[in-house]
């Protein structure tokens, strides 16, 4: 009885391992895509959108510690809170089965009380796959000092 050496094994171990691969990208820019149309819809002002897509247990935790809900985050929208700029920036995600964990940089500018700020926050993102796809269920955001 003859053993199989690697050199012949190895195509065939690569080809079962690809559909892995495949649908961890997929995910990882599924996710990905979902980190930008978030950020779109903060600065574009879409409550209706953020309401539809944040998961209905959804929270934030603010750099001063406070803990908001998907329900504030769409009424502070509604009440006038505006943001010329809202982006994330060197995003890297973790995968873990049907959780996920991003971070990186979010970057805001824009207004409050008639002072112009921009200010940057390292922020952690948790996502969980569910039936109808990748949805946020939390995010922390820590205000990182001014550069000087």
């Amino acid at each position: 009885m003859r053993t199989a050496s690697l050199s012949s094994l190895l195509p065939a171990l690569l080809f079962v391992s690809m559909p892995a691969v495949s649908a961890e990208k997929d995910d990882l820019r599924k996710i990905l895509e979902s980190d930008h149309d978030i950020c779109a819809a903060f600065e574009r002002e879409d409550a209706d959108w953020l309401e539809r897509h944040l998961d209905p247990t959804f929270t934030l935790t603010s750099s001063t510690g406070k803990v908001t809900t998907r329900a504030d985050e769409v009424a502070d929208l509604r009440g006038g809170t505006k943001y010329d700029v809202f982006r994330n920036r060197d995003v890297k995600v973790r995968l873990y089965g049907d959780a996920a964990v991003a971070t990186g940089i979010t970057r805001v500018e824009g207004k409050a009380e008639g002072n112009p700020y921009a200010l940057d926050f390292q922020f952690t993102d948790t996502y969980v796959r569910k039936p109808g796809g990748w949805v946020l269920v939390a995010s922390h955001a820590s205000r990182l000092p001014v550069p000087r």
